[in-house]
């Protein structure tokens, strides 16, 4: 077959701008081969490049004494103790998962469960958070069922617990939905497993799954807007094997433990071009690979087709020479491709060879280290204007919950998380639906907490503190279950960077962001940018997703009991009542409007601190949040299955979503101890009420907990079942 001829209108499908081509053009000294170009396109997407975001990433706090490895490697990795680490990451499968939910979503949970076991980590949690356009739009019913039968197919036959993760609906998804996947493993810290190739003349190895044609492209797809197109580009999304991945991680980690392995790799976006180049790159050497030899599931495919496909289970390795036929033998038990398919050269070059012809001859740290990067214009977002308080009128507070908990937003998610396995490998201390996830260590007292967080009305209407309160929320969820925040995974889903309107929502974010990770000590270690999430012009709303993790040493320090008859009910920190931006206005009234409510991180620190010394005070605890004291009485009560009685009837009181703030459920005497307490270390606290009957009071307005409960329980099924 012969190659098409370069010409602009195949420069630009490749996703590459005229300036981008001239300066492939400076770099090679000469037209580049279609497979070139598709390399290229590969390397400089944004999605593999991020040269939007790089400029602003890099001022992200990114180090720690907890800090094992930060961003740079397959994912993060942070000391827990007793020479063992926790390994995680957080990825986008956005647009593939709007073009073919189920496979989108399922190869975006493989994929990341992949960058964890790379590393030489076993994975022992998922968490998923999902955005989805209006629920009665004509696509989001396909879309709900797709995805979250994606996620639950892939995670549930590889055997994974999902610890945790958010739903979120709102019309600005209509077009694009959003599905990012965080996963989580436990590795020793002196077997960790790093990309980078050392040695010349080493074999490059391709293991795992065979290589087809979907997913050809698929990096590119995913660094552009979708416009009425969208249907043709669902070749270029991946379809998984959960099955193969099973024995691809079990017979990695075989391997690792042969001592064969000099580097490793994922082979994810941009497939074995992306792997290749990265792995010689970090490591300071050329990678020669002979495409004869690569696996193959599908007839004539060409060199293009198999450097950019995307096809999923498969992974990329420099072997100690001496160890092959011990490799070898590990993944023929596993019934796995094990194909020596190129070498280590000590020149500058990225060579590939097919049928005895030369398809690539790329300089490699070139073609990875001079990807464009820009400093894209950006507009300070505007101040939101603040909302007028005496607008929003006192409402019947037992009608407003209601409205609440009726809502998809603010319902439970059973409907979601009970296709999930939570309890496979029997670790699992505490399932999704009542804040931050818990697994225990295995074979240890060390339990691990997992939430994902973010509220993107409150990034739209002001980016900084939207930021800080992500990183905040998930701070007080960990905190809330009486663990140390560790550190954090982001996963930055934004519209078109070249909008400066746009760019700066995402500047403004990364600086809250940043400020708010120093200040709880939360680095972030590992991450991935999603931009582009457009149709037809219109974006996202900004969704800078935080995967955060906790670490508990001690389980008698944990927090996981339960409100109970005869329980008071203590707010800590300062309730003043902010309804901008809030789940009430926008659920009840229709409204969005308002500033977001400010984040004090010096009070959130002090705050956290506080909930974890007085761990034994405390029965249950929730930190405060959508729909605040009003929905998280109710949510900690319902959960308890005990009734609960507040005293104050005042809307902004009730349903203000002001920061810093928890729930506390104990005992009298121990309440009288917290406000001791609290009073010596000048913290804010107040009784708001009693944890008591079977009914859920509001000053004088009162409703069947029962009732409540079966609302709350039944309208995510009745509206998508």
């Amino acid at each position: 077959m012969q190659d098409p001829a370069i010409t602009p209108e195949l420069i630009e499908a490749h996703g590459l701008k005229p300036d981008e081509y001239e300066r492939i053009l400076e770099i090679i000294g000469r037209e580049p081969t279609f497979t070139e170009l598709g390399i290229f396109s590969a390397m400089w997407n944004e999605h593999c490049s991020y040269k939007s975001s790089k400029k602003w990433l890099r001022t992200l706090p990114t180090e720690g004494p907890q800090v094992i490895c930060g961003p740079g490697e397959n994912a993060g990795i942070v000391d827990i103790g007793d020479g063992q680490c926790v390994v995680f990451k957080m990825e986008s499968h956005n647009h593939p998962s709007y073009i073919e939910p189920y496979q989108g979503a399922a190869t975006g949970v493989g994929g990341i469960l992949r960058d964890v076991f790379t590393m030489g980590a076993r994975p022992v949690a998922s968490m998923n958070s999902l955005s989805f356009g209006e629920p009665d739009h004509p696509k989001t019913r396909q879309l709900v069922h797709g995805v979250v039968a994606g996620v639950g197919g892939y995670g549930n036959c590889f055997g994974v617990p999902c610890a945790g993760g958010e739903v979120r609906f709102d019309p600005a998804y209509n077009g694009n939905c959003l599905v990012n996947a965080f996963a989580a493993g436990i590795a020793d810290t002196d077997k960790i497993f790093y990309s980078a190739a050392s040695g010349v003349g080493m074999p490059v190895v391709y293991l795992g799954a065979k290589t087809g044609r979907d997913g050809v492209g698929g990096a590119t797809m995913a660094s552009a807007e979708f416009d009425d197109s969208i249907e043709e580009k669902r070749p270029t999304v991946q379809v998984g094997d959960p099955f193969t991945e099973k024995r691809l991680m079990e017979a990695t980690l075989e391997l690792m433990q042969t001592g064969a392995v000099i580097s490793i790799q994922d082979m994810g976006a941009a497939g074995l071009t992306c792997s290749a180049v990265e792995m010689g790159d970090k490591g300071g050497l050329g990678v020669k690979l002979n495409l004869d030899r690569v696996p193959q599931r599908e007839d004539n495919m060409t060199a293009y087709e198999m450097m950019l496909s995307e096809s999923q289970e498969r992974m990329l390795m420099v072997l100690r020479p001496e160890k092959e036929a011990q490799a070898r033998a590990v993944f023929e038990k596993w019934d796995l491709d094990f194909a020596i398919v190129g070498e280590t050269i000590a020149e500058d070059r990225f060579l590939i060879m097919h049928g005895n012809q030369i398809k690539a001859d790329l300089p490699l740290a070139t073609l990875s280290g001079s990807a464009p990067e820009y400093d894209r214009p950006w507009v300070e977002p505007a101040p939101a204007t603040p909302l007028d308080a005496d607008t929003v009128p006192q409402i019947d507070p037992i009608d407003a919950l209601k409205a609440l908990i009726a809502s998809p937003n603010y319902c439970s998610r059973e409907w979601v998380y009970e296709q999930y396995d939570t309890m496979v490998m029997a670790d699992t201390a505490r399932t999704p639906g009542q804040g931050a996830g818990l697994v225990r260590v295995h074979g240890t007292d060390k339990l691990l907490a997992f939430t994902s967080d973010v509220t993107p009305r409150y990034v739209k209407a002001n980016p900084a503190m939207g930021g800080k309160q992500a990183v905040a929320e998930a701070y007080r969820n960990l905190t809330a279950l009486g663990a140390v925040p560790l550190a954090t995974t982001d996963n930055m889903n934004f519209g078109n960077p070249e909008k400066p309107e746009i760019m700066g929502q995402f500047v403004c974010a990364i600086k809250g962001i940043g400020a708010a990770v120093k200040a709880l000590d939360m680095p972030i270690v590992s991450g991935n940018v999603s931009l582009y999430n457009e149709t037809d012009g219109t974006a996202i709303l900004p969704t800078p997703t935080i995967g955060a993790v906790g670490l508990i040493r001690d389980p008698e320090t944990a927090i996981t009991g339960q409100a109970r008859d005869g329980h008071v009910a203590l707010v800590v920190g300062e309730t003043t009542g902010h309804l901008g931006q809030s789940a009430l206005l926008a659920e009840v009234f229709n409204r969005v409007e308002g500033d977001a409510p400010a984040v004090d991180l010096d009070a959130e620190k002090r705050h956290g601190d506080f909930i974890r010394a007085n761990h034994a005070l405390i029965k249950a605890c929730t930190d405060l949040s959508d729909g605040g004291l009003a929905l998280a009485a109710f949510e900690m009560a319902e959960t308890a299955g005990v009734g609960v009685h507040l005293d104050s009837e005042d809307t902004a009181t009730l349903f203000g979503e002001d920061q810093a703030r928890y729930l506390v459920a104990c005992n009298f005497d121990q309440a009288e101890a917290l406000m001791s307490a609290a009073a010596e270390a000048g913290i804010v606290i107040h009784s708001v009420g009693k944890f008591t009957g079977d009914s859920v009071q509001l000053g004088h307005s009162r409703a069947p907990l029962s009732g409540l409960s079966q609302i709350f329980r039944s309208s995510f099924g009745a509206t998508f079942g």
